[in-house]
């Protein structure tokens, strides 16, 4: 494998390693739906602040958040919206395997 195919699986693994924990799931389906504030995703998430706000900076080093500053408060958005499609894939896959294993138990 060249450098430049080896460079863009590792950046993919990146976003996905990114996307790879439930509270930051959570946060980038409700971004999706409207920005945030850090305050906003802290009570949803359940979490303190700290851990969310970490939460969002790997969220933003992969790409996939942008943030801006208003006074006191940080502001989170959704950079790419593609990210939602491949939800609604992870979701079929989810289905679909569940329906496998619905078959394997099924009585005849």
């Amino acid at each position: 494998m060249d450098r430049k195919t080896r460079n863009r699986y590792e950046t993919r693994a990146r976003v996905l390693k990114a996307l790879a924990h439930p509270s930051r799931l959570m946060m980038v389906d409700e971004l999706a739906r409207q920005e945030r504030c850090v305050c906003e995703l802290t009570e949803m998430v359940g979490a303190d602040m700290s851990t969310v706000s970490k939460h969002l900076s790997i969220l933003r080093n992969a790409g996939l958040v942008d943030m801006e500053k208003r006074g006191a408060q940080v502001y989170y958005s959704l950079r790419v919206t593609c990210v939602t499609g491949f939800f609604h894939c992870l979701e079929e896959v989810m289905r679909t395997a569940a329906e496998e294993q619905l078959e394997l138990v099924a009585i005849r």
